[in-house]
Formats: C-alpha cells, structure tokens, sequence
C-alpha cells in the first residue's frame, strides 16, 4: 500500500510543477511588451530665453532719400548712374539753367559797378568831411562867413549820404545775386549723405515735373546709405513688453545660411499694430553694430530677428521635447519608467533649464509622445536600428 501512495503523491507533485510551469509561461508569453524610448543623458550648458518675429521682417536702411528737383526743366547734366558711391553735397542731377546762370553773371557784374560807385562817392564824402573841419575850425577865427561854413557842412552831409546810398545798392545788387544762385541751387539735385545710388528714374535730355502736393510719383534719384541697416520685424503683442532698447539679438536671413549675432534692439514702437484682428503685434527694428555684419547685405531681403532677453551659459538642462506637464520628465529607474519633478527655469524650444531636481548623468526620456509612454511601463532603449 505504501508504494501505491508515494506514486500518487509524485504524480500530484508533478501534476502541480506542470501547472506552475504552464501559468508562468502563459504570464510570461502574456506579459506587455516593454516600450521602445529614445533616452537622454541630462547635461550642462547654455539655455536662452529668446522673442521672435511673428512674421517675416525686412532689412531696412537707416536713411533713405527718393529725391526729386524742386524745378520743372530738362535734364542737362547726369554725371552718376546706379551702383555709383557718392559722397554727401555731390551733384548727381541738374536741369537746364542757362538763363539763370546768364542772370547771376549780370548780378555780379552789378556788385562790380555798385562796388566802384562806392568808391567814387565815399571818397567825395571824405573830402567834404575835411573840407568842413577846414572851414569849421576858420570859423572859430572868424576867417570864413557862416553861409560858407554852413555850405561846407551841408556838402560833407550830402556825400555822406551818397557814401551810403552807394553801399546800400551794393548790399541790394548781392541779395539779388543770392536770389538768382539760389534759383540755380533748386535746378540741382545733391546727395545729402553718402551713400549708393540705387535708382535712377530720369534721363539726359528729358523734361522732369516735381511730384504734385499729394500725388506721388517715381522718384528721380533713390540713394541708400549702406553703412547702417537695419531688421524691422512684428513681435507678438504678448512677448512685447519682455523687449527692451539695447537688448542683443541675433538675425537670420534667407539668402545667407549663417545667424548674424552682435546686432541690438534700436526701436520698439509705441503703438500696437492691428491690421489683423486676431495677430496684434508691435514692431521692433534690431540694428547692426558691426560693419562686418553687413558684408552681402542689401535693403529689402527678408529676415528674422531673435532677441535675447536672458541666458544661463553653464546650467543643467534637459531638451525641451522631454518636458511634459511643464515641469516634469520621465525618469529611467531599474528599466522603468517614473514621472520625476523638477524646478523649470529659462526655457526656449530647444532647452529648458532645471534649476533643481535634475543632475547630470540622470537618464531621461526624448520620445515622450510614443504610445505606451507612461509612469511605471518597462522600457528599453531605442538603438535607432529598424527592426
């Protein structure tokens, strides 16, 4: 009997072993799968907290002149073309003026004759001036009648009177001639800085209009000061008040691969832009400090403008992607997953600063927008080999 009841106890043994081991291969076959995450090691470096354009800005030039003569004529003379550099007070149109100049000749020549007329009658007045202390003093004497002397003196008031008169015409005769060059001056068109002749809209031999009050109209000459340019760009009305004048910013244009930096904020509109109802902005324009930035430049290329307005050059911080709920990030702990707190400080989108609660070295989750990502789930390693 005793044989019979050790073989059922093994069979029941062996019985429950097959069952221990069908259960823990069903778990084990059964179990989730763990989910593939892309890992991040938290580091130092530098963060920057950073305001945009909302929209594409330009390049603008600090000073720009569409000039035009303020004289209707025909354009005699046109010594530049487009592309020439010109220097401040340089002729670069003039209309026919013939005349005019005709006209100053003949007023000059008038200040010639006014100035010997001067001559004639301020010497005749300084020799009745001796004349009548000559008498004045025989007077005294007794040496000469009252009527002489009286005569004498009157002589020497008329010739002083003629002295004047004579230098008063030639104080006229050079007012006239200051009108006439003026006249001369509004047939010129002169650079009022140096800069680059950027269009012209006149040509030698045709007649010119000045623009009417109130009707524009192409402009003769367009100069451009090239040596100070600068980015006027929208920012949002919400990021505005985070700006400020001298603040550094950097600027990226289309037609260069390369961030220009060292520029800074010259202007902040005082007033909100809010041609679209639902993208009030403020404009801002960011200048150039450095003539080196300005290397390939030209008014009117598109760009946009990034102000810095803090840094932390060496913090710990952790990709932006990685944060979830603003101030969180999974945390790799044993293969699993744990949402772990952390102090955010500045952020842009490419890095967030943890002010605490994150060191170095510290394995985080990049992939948080996989499905399955979520506090407590086994993990491993994305290798970034398809499978």
């Amino acid at each position: 009997m005793r044989p019979a009841r050790h073989n059922i106890a093994v069979r029941y043994l062996l019985i429950v072993l097959l069952a221990a081991a069908l259960g823990g291969a069903a778990f084990w076959l059964s179990r989730p799968k763990p989910v593939e995450v892309v890992l991040h090691t938290v580091e130092r470096g530098e963060v920057r907290a950073t305001v945009s354009n909302t929209r594409v800005g330009t390049v603008e030039a600090c000073r720009r002149a569409r000039m035009s003569p303020s004289a209707a004529g025909q354009v005699a003379s046109l010594p530049v073309k487009e592309g020439d550099e010109v220097q401040a007070g340089q002729i670069l149109l003039e209309i026919w003026n013939d005349d005019l100049t005709a006209r100053l000749r003949h007023t000059e020549a008038e200040i010639v004759a006014a100035n010997r007329g001067v001559e004639e009658a301020c010497a005749q007045a300084d020799g009745a001036r001796r004349e009548a202390e000559r008498l004045r003093k025989m007077g005294r004497q007794r040496l000469v009648s009252e009527e002489a002397l009286d005569a004498a003196e009157t002589r020497a008031a008329a010739t002083r009177a003629s002295c004047g008169a004579a230098r008063a015409a030639v104080d006229v005769s050079q007012k006239s001639r200051d009108v006439v060059a003026e006249e001369i001056e509004r047939t010129r068109l002169r650079a009022p800085f140096a800069g680059v002749i950027a269009e012209l809209n006149a040509k030698l031999g045709e007649f010119i209009t000045p623009s009417p009050t109130g009707i524009p109209t192409l402009p003769a000459v367009d100069l451009i000061d090239m040596s100070c340019l600068y980015v006027s760009a929208p920012i949002d009305e919400v990021d505005a008040p985070q700006i400020a004048v001298g603040m550094p910013a950097c600027v990226s244009l289309d037609a260069f691969d390369d961030k220009r930096c060292g520029a800074v904020v010259r202007r902040i509109a005082s007033y909100v832009l809010d041609r679209e109802k639902q993208a009030r902005t403020v404009e801002v324009e960011v200048e150039f400090t450095q003539a080196d930035q300005l290397k390939g430049l030209l008014p009117g290329y598109s760009a946009d403008i990034e102000v810095l307005i803090d840094e932390r050059p060496d913090t710990v911080r952790v990709p932006t992607e990685a944060v979830v709920k603003d101030n969180y990030v999974y945390v790799l702990e044993d293969g699993v997953l744990k949402l772990h707190e952390f102090e955010r400080g500045l952020a842009n989108w490419e890095y967030t600063e943890a002010k605490s609660g994150l060191d170095p070295g510290t394995r985080i989750v990049l992939s948080v927008g996989r499905d399955g990502v979520k506090e407590g789930v086994a993990v491993v390693e994305d290798d970034g080999v398809d499978k």
